[in-house]
């Protein structure tokens, strides 16, 4: 398996990849991966000239391990088959497919990677997949999807043009979203991929981006697209685990370890009563701990 398939993904952050000013440094803000999208934020009639900058950027500048995902054009357009090819040759680390319905999407996607890895000397099976459902018909199909690729890293929401696809509208409450929320971090869980979650536009309202991120951290989500930089910090401080949380998983994986060999099986932490379903989520904040650069402790 990648190594890279479980990385630390916190943050995404949108880019038009064909302006230059924004793509050649936005390490600086610390995003754990860039979106650099050939998609929806480039004109049909420069479609080319994106590629180009894409290319060169990845080529040329130095991402100081920020993780970098090209979002392709739909599999409906002239246009995916050569985002690829440029994305893979430029040594891209994904590959995001908008518009997701079925596995068959991914497989479409996968065999052209896979084309494009040999023709230009990429380590077969290192370019990742990850897929944007966009509608309800990708919802329901949702465990499909992500079951249909090694490749796949993760799914993603996106909440524009599902609430089109279901007629209605993003309200700012989440409410509109949240039976689209649910089933796909169930299904990503199923499949054990990771889970995102979609933008949130209102970059005057930083209060209702900070509530919308604690419910989507309380969900289960692993990350979640951003558009602005001034995102960043609130996704990483509400996703990185607090040290009373930290302190608390390193001794209810101190126990179970030590209970277990015992063979006692429930026990109690700090007032708590503890049993072996809590060694996952223990080991889990001790590891996103480490990834976020926030653990001190020696496990």
């Amino acid at each position: 398996m990648n190594p890279n398939k479980k990385r630390l993904r916190r943050t995404m952050m949108f880019l038009n990849a064909q302006k230059p000013g924004l793509i050649k440094d936005p390490y600086i803000y610390k995003p754990d991966s860039i979106m650099l999208d050939l998609e929806d934020a480039v004109a049909e009639n420069q479609k080319d000239a994106a590629r180009f900058s894409l290319y060169h950027a990845l080529q040329e500048i130095d991402y100081r391990g920020c993780e970098r995902v090209v979002r392709i054009n739909g599999l409906d357009t002239p246009y995916w088959k050569e985002d690829i090819r440029c994305a893979v040759a430029g040594g891209c680390d994904a590959i995001r497919i908008p518009k997701t319905e079925r596995p068959e999407d991914i497989k479409a996607v996968e065999a052209e990677i896979q084309i494009a890895e040999e023709d230009f000397g990429i380590p077969q099976g290192r370019t990742l997949i990850m897929a944007a459902i966009e509608s309800a018909r990708g919802v329901v199909k949702a465990l499909d999807v992500c079951e249909a690729s090694d490749r796949l890293f993760g799914i993603a929401l996106s909440g524009g043009d599902y609430t089109k696809d279901l007629q209605t509208y993003i309200t700012g409450t989440g409410v509109e979203l949240m039976g689209a929320r649910q089933n796909l971090i169930i299904a990503a869980r199923a499949a054990k991929i990771q889970c995102f979650d979609t933008v949130y536009t209102d970059l005057n309202d930083m209060e209702g981006f900070r509530r919308d991120v604690e419910t989507i951290h309380l969900m289960g989500f692993d990350g979640k697209s951003i558009i602005n930089p001034r995102q960043i910090p609130i996704v990483h401080d509400i996703f990185t685990p607090a040290q009373k949380n930290i302190i608390f998983a390193e001794k209810v994986v101190m126990e179970i370890e030590d209970k277990r060999e015992k063979g006692i099986g429930v026990f109690i932490v700090d007032g708590k009563m503890i049993d072996i379903a809590f060694y996952d989520g223990a080991k889990r904040t001790i590891e996103l701990a480490k990834a976020s650069g926030v653990y001190k402790g020696g496990l």
